[in-house]
Formats: structure tokens, C-alpha cells, sequence
């Protein structure tokens, strides 16, 4: 998938994703954030603990699954620690890297603290 079809299916999974997130009681601190190392999908906060979510969406979980390469991983690590650079408790925060899967159907399926 490419070009506005891609933009815009990327954007409606990371809402999907979203709304799953603020309903199990989190608070969104941004969406797309962007820094030097590289763009994280979304970055949430609940009881103190910062989860960084990387947004997937294929005709199924395991394809999307399939999607989140080691460079990736590693790209979203540099970003999430430029963030942290931002944070009063700095890389002394309490975090954990989630990657939410959604199919083609829209359905969610999320994979808590997957990668460090």
C-alpha cells in the first residue's frame, strides 16, 4: 500500500489504536512525534509508566507483525530516548514499547513491552 490510500489506511489504524488506548485509561501525550532519530506512532502515559506504540496494519496481525523490522525497533528506541531527553524523570522513566497490529477488518491486537 502507497501513496494517500497508505497515508490515510496508517492513519485510521493509529486511530483504531487510539481510542483503545484512552479506553483502557491512558492518556495520549502525542501522535506521530517526530525526532532526529526517527517518528514514533503514538506515545501514551497511564499510573506513571510511558508506552511507546508502533502502529501496523496489514490484511492480517501476523503480517503486520511481520512489519516491525530490528532497524525499526532500533530507529524507535533512538526516538523514544530523545524524548525521554524531554521528561523531568528522563531515561529514569518507567517505559515499556508496545506494538498495536490492525487487520483488515480493523480489529486490534496489541503486544505490550515487546522490544527494549
Amino acid at each position: 500500500m502507497s501513496g494517500a490510500l497508505g497515508f490515510h489506511s496508517g492513519l485510521a489504524a493509529e486511530a483504531i489504536a487510539e481510542q483503545a488506548y484512552l479506553g483502557q485509561g491512558h492518556e495520549v501525550l502525542a501522535r506521530r512525534w517526530r525526532g532526529a532519530g526517527g517518528e514514533i506512532d503514538l506515545i501514551a502515559r497511564r499510573d506513571n509508566v510511558l508506552r511507546f506504540i508502533e502502529v501496523k496494519k496489514a490484511r492480517s496481525h501476523a503480517q503486520a507483525a511481520e512489519r516491525v523490522t530490528a532497524r525499526q525497533q532500533a530507529r524507535i528506541i533512538c526516538a523514544a530516548q530523545e524524548y525521554l531527553g524531554q521528561c523531568p524523570d528522563g531515561l529514569d522513566s518507567d517505559m515499556q514499547f508496545d506494538v498495536a497490529l490492525v487487520d483488515g477488518a480493523g480489529r486490534l491486537h496489541i503486544l505490550e513491552s515487546v522490544f527494549h
